[in-house]
């Protein structure tokens, strides 16, 4: 089953010289156009996740369907193998269900809108892009409900279909689409932003093809592609070692009571190719934290963080998929059998970046990153305000980015580079709550030569009655650091309620019941932190201290004295760092903290919560 586009010109691609100032015009004018396209969307989406946050993802494909621009890798790839059908000119593509492209999306919250672009009667290059829906159906608002146990549970299932054929709206399947959301304008609003934004893409390209010609546009996309093929082989040699190196990361839980959830990965080298083989990862889940792990997404993964890590020169594009080897197995946590459910699959995607992190990294440990803010979390929170209209709101919240080897981790800052914060006033005009406190937490990040980022504290007091859902992680297994940085603090939530009682909540909730005069404390994790913590400028430390983003107490994590103004004690800080340097062992690569057991015995003291409980498998309705 594939494809079949329909080209009205036969005349073949010819192979063109293109000069260096010619090709470095082409790929900067893709790069602008790549901007563009969330410029628009950022002007014409209504909902705040993607207006507001960004959580929209764009890209610009040639031909092939082989990205040359954007972040995702392209989606083009699993859309064509899986399709049935013709793709004329005028087209436009929407789908959202994961199992119909095999995870080019990953749950039904992200609306795939793809547009193939024409120029003369010949198919020339691909535009596409998703963003995350606020609603899009499902048992709870949001969409993304936590005890899910299959997709039939989590919204509104659309395999790809033409939104658009041959220029026409087929305004049909936009009323069918939009009737499943609780927010049905806003679904309108940001699906007709999405395709406005894909076709500005393709308004990019064709003036390019027309003012360069179609043989030299063509040629300078693979020349791009041929680029960067060369360079990461380049940098594979150099920096990956043909002996295999594996890690392990963890979910702290599925949210219906069980954990962690392991996520294994084994990286080597043959040859020019790596291999990422995830055999050791946990099966499915029977809720909703399973990720369906595109294979050319991981690789784009993959690609970004060698090239971030290694060369940040080198432009990302598809051209060096041919490299890299993926191996998933069938029925695990990241590719799981349908139709298990998906909806929360933000922390196995988040935690990815982690594993890849601490996999490139071991064979040279100078580049080697912690432990970092590696998920989304959302609060959900909705119901109707005093004039008896609904609303609800989705929002992404920011954690610490890690130590690094060139120095310390960002604080309160979002996995995903190009996501922005809510502006507290644009929430507290747009929904009944006020925010009360938005700050950095002092400590939350890893204490080390360079500190992890803090993770922030959010106060959401509610004005009126409604119901919150909320999806975090890293509340249970701490984030990591490496080449002896410390672990960091973990997340947390605190519902204090208007009469004045306490209840700290899980990390992962649905239909949490919340009347005027509540709040809500939402804090997130911080980073690892990077090398020897008493190495690190004790007058920096002491700074740090004054800035409120290290506390007197947290600052001895460091070896460093201070008095309650930051002030700081040399002698007192010389003799206090030789006595912990006497007194430690010897500092590890990967610092993780107590091992799963001992975290299991401290959870209920440490985190106010219940431990999870070791996962139980079923294997052909067997428990296993």
């Amino acid at each position: 089953m594939t494809a079949r586009i329909i080209e009205t010109n036969a005349t073949p691609f010819g192979r063109a010289d293109v000069d260096p100032v010619t090709l470095d015009i082409l790929e900067n004018a893709l790069r602008n156009a790549r901007n563009e396209m969330d410029a628009t969307l950022a002007r014409t989406a209504m909902s705040p996740g993607i207006r507001e946050q960004g959580d929209a993802f764009p890209l610009i494909a040639d031909r092939r369907g082989r990205m040359v621009v954007g972040q995702f890798g392209s989606f083009i790839g699993g859309f064509l193998d899986a399709y049935d059908g013709e793709i004329e000119e005028g087209d436009v593509i929407l789908l959202n269900d994961p199992y119909s492209c095999a995870g080019a999306v990953s749950h039904l919250n992200d609306q795939l809108v793809i547009v193939p672009v024409f120029l003369d009667g010949r198919l020339v290059a691909w535009s596409a892009m998703f963003g995350h829906m606020t609603d899009v159906g499902g048992k709870v608002p949001g969409s993304l409900p936590t005890n899910a146990s299959s997709i039939f549970e989590e919204g509104f299932r659309l395999p790809p279909v033409k939104l658009y054929k041959r220029g026409e709206l087929q305004a049909d399947i936009v009323r069918i689409a939009a009737a499943q959301s609780r927010m049905p304008e806003w679904f309108k609003a940001d699906l007709h932003a999405l395709v406005a934004s894909c076709r500005v893409a393709g308004r990019r390209v064709v003036e390019l093809c027309q003012r360069f010609g179609v043989d030299v546009f063509d040629s300078a996309l693979d020349l791009l592609l041929e680029r960067n093929l060369r360079a990461m082989r380049q940098l594979i040699r150099n920096s990956i070692g043909e002996e295999p190196v594996s890690f392990e990361d963890y979910l702290c839980d599925d949210g219906v009571g069980a954990g962690p959830f392991k996520i294994r990965c084994t990286l080597q080298r043959d040859g020019d190719r790596v291999i990422l083989d995830f055999a050791g990862t946990d099966p499915q889940s029977a809720s909703s934290i399973n990720f369906y792990l595109n294979e050319n997404m991981l690789k784009m993964f993959f690609g970004i963080y060698m090239i971030m890590v290694f060369d940040p020169q080198i432009l990302i594009n598809d051209g060096f998929y041919e490299l890299v080897e993926v191996r998933i197995p069938q029925g695990s946590l990241l590719k799981p059998d349908f139709p298990a459910a998906l909806s929360c699959r933000t922390h196995a995607l988040g935690r990815i970046f982690d594993v890849l992190g601490a996999l490139l990294g071991q064979r040279s440990p100078e580049f080697l990153n912690a432990a970092g803010f590696s998920s989304s979390p959302h609060l959900m929170y909705s119901g109707y305000d005093a004039h008896g209209e609904w609303f609800q709101l989705f929002q992404i919240g920011f954690g610490g980015i890690p130590g690094r080897p060139f120095g310390d981790g960002p604080d309160g800052h979002s996995l995903w580079p190009g996501f922005t914060n809510v502006p507290n006033e644009f929430l507290e005009n747009y929904f009944p709550l006020r925010i009360e406190r938005y700050e950095t937490v002092a400590d939350s990040g890893g204490a080390g030569l360079f500190r992890g980022g803090n993770g922030i504290r959010m106060t959401y007091c509610f004005l009126a009655e409604g119901r919150i859902a909320i999806h975090d992680d890293r509340w249970f297994v701490p984030p990591w650091g490496v080449n002896g940085g410390e672990p960091a603090q973990r997340s947390w939530k605190l519902m204090v309620r208007a009469d004045g009682s306490e209840e700290y909540l899980p990390a992962k909730c649905d239909d949490i019941l919340v009347q005027p005069g509540d709040c809500l404390h939402f804090v997130t994790w911080g980073a690892g932190g990077w090398g020897d913590a008493l190495q690190r400028d004790a007058q920096l430390v002491a700074k740090e201290v004054r800035q409120g983003l290290v506390s007197v107490e947290g600052a001895r994590a460091y070896g460093v004295v201070v008095d309650d103004l930051g002030r700081l004690d040399e002698a007192a800080t010389e003799q206090l760092r030789a006595s912990l340097a006497d007194n430690r062992g010897e500092l590890a690569m990967f610092n993780r903290g107590p091992d799963i057991e001992t975290l299991r015995a401290n959870c209920e003291r440490d985190t106010h919560l219940p431990a999870p409980v070791a996962p139980r498998w079923k294997q052909l309705g067997v428990s296993a």
